[in-house]
């Protein structure tokens, strides 16, 4: 896989249907996600594009517990030694490789129909162990300062990450940028995950970057409170 730049220091690494992240830091490569089991050697592949050893993944950070963004941790963090960042919430799910929450698809046709073609409610995945558990409001002292954003609905741990030296929102999937924005494929709890959306159009951020779909480079705030009319974060 190659190691798409989105701004400078940021790469989107493509993952068959999910999207991780490198960001470029002065303390080391910072991962976010680790997308499906069996993608550990792609990442390294991106990685090794951009000339860097296993040895230079100091840091992987989760944006929540579900198969397509914490298959390939296990893997991932014994090749690379790297530490692992999580909310507290959704640590546990990851620690154990199992317990993943039941979903319910969201209110949209092809979305529906996605989420009976690909979601199973027995998956297991290798369990990995979480060095750090994040709160809302923190900020994790990697790349400048990654602050975390609670938005649960789609998953109960789930973590946007709001990168401001650079102006950029990982949104992991409290929405999609597929054929334009729109819902996750699925909820825990819908009502919960309207209020992220809103919640996460109330930030200041230039360049939005999804756990499926494009990233939007220009003006992705404004976008995103068309689509969501934002309240204050």
């Amino acid at each position: 896989m190659k190691a798409k730049p989105v701004v400078q220091g940021l790469y989107m690494v493509p993952l068959g249907g999910v999207n991780a992240f490198l960001l470029d830091a002065p303390e080391g490569l910072v991962l976010i996600d680790a997308g499906f089991p069996g993608k550990a050697d792609a990442i390294l592949a991106a990685m090794a594009d951009l000339g860097r050893a296993p040895g230079h993944l100091r840091h992987i950070v989760l944006t929540h517990a579900h198969r397509d963004h914490i298959g390939s941790l296990a893997a991932l963090v014994r090749a690379t030694g790297a530490e692992t960042w999580m909310h507290r919430l959704d640590a546990p799910i990851a620690e154990r490789g199992a317990g993943f929450r039941p979903l319910k698809p969201a209110p949209n046709f092809l979305l529906r129909l996605l989420f009976h073609m690909l979601i199973r409610s027995d998956v297991k995945v290798e369990p990995a162990t979480i060095d750090h558990l994040i709160e809302d409001g923190d900020v994790i002292p990697l790349a400048g300062g990654l602050r975390a954003v609670h938005a649960p609905g789609h998953c109960a741990g789930q973590v946007a990450l709001l990168w401001q030296a650079r102006g950029v929102l990982f949104a992991a999937d409290v929405c999609t940028h597929l054929a334009g924005l729109t819902d996750p494929i699925g909820f825990e709890d819908q009502e919960e995950g309207r209020r992220s959306q809103r919640k996460l159009a109330g930030l200041d951020f230039t360049v939005a970057c999804f756990g499926h779909g494009k990233a939007i480079t220009h003006d992705a705030a404004r976008r995103c409170r068309a689509k969501w009319p934002a309240v204050p974060a």
